[in-house]
């Protein structure tokens, strides 16, 4: 059964620091490219990060880019997402997804994607 859970999300002021990680269960890894996006209260899903199955391929939308890094240990079955510099504007429930690698197109497109953790909440205020 494939699952994807994600944990790490919580409270935080601005300017801090939030380690997500995705835990997969069910498939191998290293086949599937994994996002992250978010959805904050009354805004559709976005896509925040993506990273290929073969760890060669990264992408941001430009709202996180230099502040979030996205990294995979397929050893761990784990992806994470390291976001630094945490704005307010960055609260939203944050959801991690898989996707077949090849085959995709829009890598932030939640089409593009067949399962879906249950979501963490990230929270930045002072």
């Amino acid at each position: 059964q494939v699952q994807l859970v994600e944990s790490g999300g919580g409270l935080v002021q601005p300017g801090g620091s939030l380690r997500l990680s995705c835990a997969a269960s069910g498939f191998t890894l290293d086949y599937y490219a994994i996002g992250w996006f978010r959805q904050a209260p009354g805004k559709e899903r976005e896509g925040i990060s993506c990273i290929s199955s073969n760890h060669d391929n990264t992408y941001y939308r430009d709202s996180v880019k230099g502040r979030f890094t996205i990294s995979r240990d397929n050893a761990k079955n784990t992806v994470y997402l390291q976001m630094n510099s945490l704005k307010p504007e960055d609260t939203a429930v944050y959801y991690c997804a898989r996707g077949d690698w090849e085959t995709m197109d829009r890598v932030f497109d939640p089409y593009e994607y067949d399962y879906w953790g249950q979501g963490t909440q990230v929270t930045v205020s002072s």
